[in-house]
Order: structure tokens, then C-alpha cells, then sequence
């Protein structure tokens, strides 16, 4: 074969073949124009094998000189400045770094943005720190330091007023490495419901839920409220305001993974808000669980187990199989009852709490989450935020979305009636209305626009069309609740990483799917998914009639693996081929049409019964076969082993002569298979 061919097949440049191959065993001259065909086919087989060998030498090399390149510039002490938010490529000028290099360390920290998205100051300090730079906030950015530090004080003031404290339910936000099952924990808790259980019975993704848990000890039934933060925990405003507003913190820690950096950087966040801990070991139904090795790390950070004569209680679960989910319930209970006291509130005050979840409906308009935290909210009463009036009340929906009239303390609740969003994490407080404000509309919604630009992750546009190239991509329309999710959706599709095959999203937003969807759909040859949302009756016969396949999921995972199959149905069927030997003819015995009967010896390896044959002729390839037949003596037999004179009843257009050489193998189709990073 020509060299060039078995490059261009390869997809390599020729002159870097031939730097490669003599590396991996095959002695190939760096001049060499044509090559054995027998070679060649190899070179072929192996090839998937060399090339990711080289992939990961080359990435190892990168990381070894960015850890080179960082380690420099903490000795050389580089400084940088970053105000609250900053877009992508102006924080690439910043570190005097390229765009993509800045945009793939975001991806690795599960941070989806380009280059004209901007991203805050605490994730853009992450990822400095990380590439060896220290960080000063701008002049002037102490102000919003001292703007949450009045919101944290506006709260805690609040909630100090209380007369008739009451017990309240406890508020329970998981916290842990974002890739360590904490959105399945979630699903596996929401679904653990002991009065809830009837079918069919589809939550509303508000930002957090209650569900009902029998108490091990009195059996009385006892509502517990989960903060569902949206997106990647890590790197949002509900990192550290999450841990504020609940009562309890799980840690959640896979099994098979331990402790990472985000991992520590939770601990801290825990022990600065003093909040009682649960430690959930995640993933035990893996081989590679090792949940002694989790409790030997956390040890290491000073979270000792109750096990080991510590006071953190650690439950080992698999969300995945909802194994041991009962004892997790069982055990924040128990550790609301030894922290009653702090888990009290006065039902009878205005009603103040924070803002969970935020984003704008197209039918209903602002659209927010309020985890009520003391006091009783009800409808019609004023939305004060930041000292101004909002607007009212005017519906109140829980997690199963049902309409009520009261909101008691710890109830996480969905209001109608904001005419601008608030921003996630501001405090609600009824109790100011007294001398606040109306908001002035116009002014807000004019500061909200450039927040706006940066909510929404892009996927599948100009910046990756070029990647796309030569790959069968599964096309998609994705329309979900809120921002959380989405977010998570795409993130899970960028971490498919194939050659072959891709994901390409066409079009995406918040809301149910709309007859402009079906059309963008219908012309990005996409399949519609409406992740916990509904198709409007319009977008549901055009649908029907333009034939637009349409998809509803109510769990990530499920998604998940529905795209996987599909992404794996694209794949070209991946053929093993294995060598077994060859035979020399050295007789014809009979020639039929399409059959011949002929004699050998096997010279190497074994012939057996069904094995595919080349059929070469002065070193060249001239054809192929099938051997339906082998006999040694008179009698038939499955195999014949090497130095064996046999033979062998050949199928196949090639008119066989003696003196060719047959060569045997077998060929077998495997199923690829997709793998998400």
C-alpha cells in the first residue's frame, strides 16, 4: 500500500507517520513510499491504539508545562486585578493567556461560558489562583463585600425578633464535588416519599422540597425541606448562601473518587457557617469503592467519623441503586432533634427569607423562589427587596405545584406577582414595606440586561461547528424549567468527547417548547426536549405534523442515557480482527463455480472451519474467501494446526493457483460504546 493512502485513511500527515511508526515496533524507513499491505492492515488495527497513546503523552506534556508555567508565576509574584464580573476574553488579556485556554480550564471546573459571557468574581479568582496569579478585587468592589455582609445582617436581625418561636422543619442543603451524585441524591431523596408515593405525581424544580419522612423514634410523619441549588453548586452565588440558609449540610463524597479540591473547599464553607454535617458516602455499588479510604481523607481535614470515636455521622448510600437512602432521612432527624433548639421560628411575624431560584416565565413574567425562614408569607403581601417593593403576591405555588395561601417557616415556595427578578441569594422582607419604595421598573430591568447576557451556556455554535466537521452529530432542542437545569444538561453533553460523534444543539431557552421551536427544530433536523416542561397545544400538532420527534424527561440521567444510545446507534460498528495463520498451496484438487477444493501445508499459526482467507500471489492481494471445509486425511475436522498438510474447500470469485499463499482470520463486530468523561 502507499504510504500517503494509509495516511490519508488514518487521517495523519505522512511525513508524522513516519516519525511514529518506527516508535511502535513497525521498521518503516522515514522515506518509504509504499509499504506491505499485511503491514499496513497492522498499522490500521493498532493505530486507535497508538493514537490516544500519543494523545495522552502530548496532554501530559501540556499539563507538565502549565504546572511549570504556574509554579513561575507564583515565584515572580504576578498580580492581577478583577472586578465583580468580567467576560471571558477580557479576563484571557488579563492572565495574557489565549481565549481557549482560558475557556477549556473553565470547562475542566464544570464552568460553561464563551468568549463574550461573563463570568463573577469568585470563579474568575478560582481559576487565576489556580493558573498561579494572586487576585485584588478593583477599587471600589469592597462595596459589595459590605453590600452581602448587610444582607447576611438584615437576616440574621430579622430572624432574632422572633417572640413565639415554634419548632420548624429542618432545611438541609448536599453540598460535594459536582460530579459525586448529588443531583441523583436529590432525584433518590424527592422520590423516598412516604405519603407522596401515588404514580405519576410530577414535582415542580422551584429550587427546593419538602418531603415527608416517618420519625424512626415517635413514627410521626415529619416534613424536611431540601435546597436543590441549580447548576454547578461550586461555582454559583448559592455556594456560600446555600450553607446560610440551611440548618444542616450534607457532604457528599463517591466512594470511588474521595476527596477532591472542591471537596475541601465545601468543608470550609460548612465550618464557617457552624452548620451541623452529615457525611453521605456516595457510589458504594462500584468495584472501586473504597468508602474506609473517604473516611481516612476526611479525617485528614478534620471530619472524623462516629465510627472512628468523631461526632459526624457518615451513611454509606448508592443514589443510583436508592440503597441506604432510609438511614440518610433517619439520620438528619436525629440531628435536627439534637439541634432543636436553633431549629425554631416565630410563624407569627411578617414574613422574611431568602431568594433561592429566579428566572422570568414567558406567560407569567418573574418567576422566584423564596425559602421562608421565619414568619408566615401570604398572598397579597408586599414583595420588599432591597428595601423596595417589588410587587405582591398575587400566587403561591409549592414543589408539587399546588396553589396555597400560607407559606409557614421552612417552606420553600414559588411566587407570582415580582415585576422585575430579584437576584438569587436577596433578602425577602415583609416587614419593611413601612416606608419602601415601589421599584422603578424601567431602571431595574435597564441594569438587568447586561446580568442577563451571561445566564444562558452556548453550545453548538460558531465556536464549535468547526470541531463538528466530518462527525455525525445527534441534533437537539432543549427547553427546560430553570437556568439549574439546563446548565446541567448541557454541561453533561460537553463532557462527551468523540472523534465520530457529537452533540449539537440547536436551539435551547426556559419555558414550554413553542411552534418557534418546532420550526428551528424542524430546520437543524433536531429532536425536541422538554425537560420537565410541556409543548404548547400549537407546538404539539405542528409536531405531529411536521414529524419533529419530541422528548420529555423528568430526570437528567434518563436523558443522559437516551443520548448515549443514540450517539452509540451513529457509531460505525467497531470489526476485531485476529490473525491465525496462512497455508501454502501445493495442489488443486477440484474447481467448481464460485468453490474450490485444494491442498497445503500450513506453514504458521492453525487454519480453522469458517475463517476468512486472503488469497495473495507473489506477495499481492488478489482476492478473498471463506474456508467451509477443512480435512486432514479423509476425515473433516474443526481445526488444523501448523506443519499440517490438509485440505481445504475454499468460497470465493478467486480462481486459486499452487504456489499462492492463503492467509486465515477471523473478523467480529463490537457494539461501540459512547463514554462521558
Amino acid at each position: 500500500m502507499n504510504v500517503t493512502e494509509l495516511a490519508r485513511q488514518l487521517r495523519v500527515n505522512t511525513k508524522e507517520l513516519l516519525e511514529i511508526l518506527p516508535q511502535y515496533g513497525f521498521d518503516i524507513g522515514q522515506k518509504a513510499i509504499k509499504i506491505d499491505d499485511k503491514v499496513a492492515d497492522q498499522i490500521t488495527r493498532r493505530w486507535r491504539f497508538i493514537k490516544k497513546e500519543i494523545e495522552e503523552k502530548k496532554q501530559r506534556e501540556i499539563e507538565e508545562k502549565k504546572l511549570i508555567e504556574r509554579e513561575l508565576r507564583k515565584e515572580a509574584g504576578h498580580k492581577i486585578t478583577l472586578p465583580k464580573l468580567i467576560t471571558v476574553r477580557k479576563f484571557a488579556e488579563k492572565l495574557e493567556l489565549s481565549v481557549t485556554e482560558v475557556i477549556t480550564e473553565l470547562m475542566k471546573n464544570g464552568i460553561l461560558a464563551n468568549q463574550n459571557q461573563n463570568i463573577d468574581y469568585d470563579t474568575a479568582t478560582i481559576m487565576a489562583e489556580e493558573l498561579g496569579f494572586s487576585v485584588e478585587k478593583e477599587e471600589g468592589e469592597v462595596l459589595d463585600e459590605k453590600e452581602e455582609e448587610k444582607k447576611i445582617k438584615e437576616l440574621e436581625k430579622a430572624l432574632e425578633k422572633g417572640v413565639h418561636m415554634q419548632p420548624r422543619s429542618p432545611v438541609v442543603v448536599v453540598m460535594g464535588h459536582v460530579d459525586h451524585g448529588k443531583t441523583k441524591l436529590l432525584d433518590a431523596i424527592r422520590h423516598t416519599n412516604v405519603i407522596d408515593t401515588e404514580s405519576g405525581g410530577i414535582t415542580q424544580h422551584i429550587g427546593a422540597y419538602q418531603t415527608i419522612w416517618k420519625d424512626p423514634k415517635t413514627k410521626e410523619e415529619r416534613p424536611i425541606t431540601f435546597i436543590d441549588t441549580p447548576g454547578h453548586e461550586a461555582f454559583t452565588v448559592m455556594r456560600s448562601r446555600g450553607a446560610k440558609v440551611a440548618d444542616i449540610a450534607i457532604l457528599i463524597v463517591a466512594a470511588d473518587d474521595g476527596v477532591k479540591p472542591q471537596t475541601e473547599e465545601v468543608i470550609q464553607i460548612i465550618k464557617a457557617a457552624k452548620l451541623p454535617l452529615v457525611v453521605a458516602i456516595n457510589k458504594i455499588d462500584k468495584e472501586s469503592a473504597d468508602p474506609q479510604k473517604v473516611r481516612s481523607e476526611l479525617s485528614q481535614r478534620n471530619i472524623l467519623s462516629e465510627e472512628w470515636g468523631g461526632q459526624v455521622p457518615m451513611v454509606e448510600i448508592s443514589a443510583k441503586q436508592n440503597l441506604n437512602i432510609d438511614k440518610l432521612l433517619d439520620v438528619l432527624l436525629l440531628v435536627a432533634d439534637m439541634n432543636e433548639e436553633t431549629i425554631q421560628a416565630d410563624p407569627a411575624l411578617p414574613a422574611i427569607g431568602t431568594i433561592i431560584e429566579s428566572h422570568k416565565d414567558k406567560n407569567m413574567g418573574p418567576v422566584a423562589t423564596v425559602l421562608v425562614q421565619s414568619g408566615t408569607l401570604k398572598k397579597g403581601d408586599p414583595l420588599v427587596v432591597n428595601d423596595e417593593i417589588y410587587g405582591k403576591v398575587r400566587a403561591m405555588r409549592n414543589h408539587k405545584s399546588e396553589e396555597i395561601e400560607e407559606a409557614p417557616p421552612s417552606t420553600p415556595v414559588q411566587i407570582i406577582g415580582f415585576k422585575v427578578a430579584p437576584e438569587v441569594g436577596d433578602i425577602l422582607n415583609v416587614g419593611k414595606a413601612i416606608g419602601a419604595e415601589k421599584i422603578d421598573v424601567r431602571q431595574k430591568k435597564a441594569d438587568q440586561t447586561g446580568a442577563e447576557q451571561h445566564t444562558i451556556v452556548s453550545t453548538g455554535g460558531s465556536d464549535t461547528d468547526e470541531d463538528d466537521k466530518g462527525k455525525n452529530t445527534l441534533n437537539l432542542l432543549i427547553k427546560t424549567d430553570v437556568l439549574g437545569s439546563l446548565e446541567a444538561i448541557i454541561g453533561s453533553m460537553e463532557k462527551i468527547k468523540h472523534d465520530e460523534v457529537g452533540v449539537k444543539i440547536v436551539g435551547k431557552g426556559l419555558g414550554n417548547v413553542t411552534e418557534d421551536d418546532v420550526n428551528k427544530a424542524k430546520a437543524g433536523h433536531a429532536t425536541v426536549i422538554g425537560f420537565k416542561v410541556k409543548a404548547a397545544l400549537t407546538a404539539e400538532e405542528k409536531m405531529r405534523e411536521e414529524k419533529v420527534p419530541f422528548l420529555h424527561y423528568d430526570v437528567i440521567y434518563d436523558l443522559i442515557n437516551w443520548v448515549k444510545e443514540e450517539l452509540e446507534k451513529l457509531l460505525d460498528v467497531e470489526k476485531i480482527v485476529t490473525e491465525l495463520g496462512n497455508l501454502k498451496v501445493m495442489a488443486i484438487f477440484r474447481t467448481e463455480k464460485g468453490s474450490m477444493t485444494v491442498g497445503g501445508r500450513v506453514e504458521k499459526g492453525k487454519v480453522i472451519k469458517n475463517a476468512l482467507v486472503r488469497v495473495k500471489r507473489g506477495g499481492e492481494w488478489v482476492g478473498e474467501g471463506k474456508i467451509t471445509e477443512c480435512q486432514q486425511g479423509k476425515q473433516s475436522v474443526k481445526e488444523i494446526p501448523h506443519g499440517t498438510e490438509c485440505g481445504l474447500h475454499f468460497e470465493g470469485k478467486e480462481k486459486i493457483e499452487v504456489d499462492d499463499v492463503l492467509e486465515f482470520y477471523t473478523e467480529e463486530s463490537k457494539t461501540r460504546k459512547i463514554i462521558f468523561e
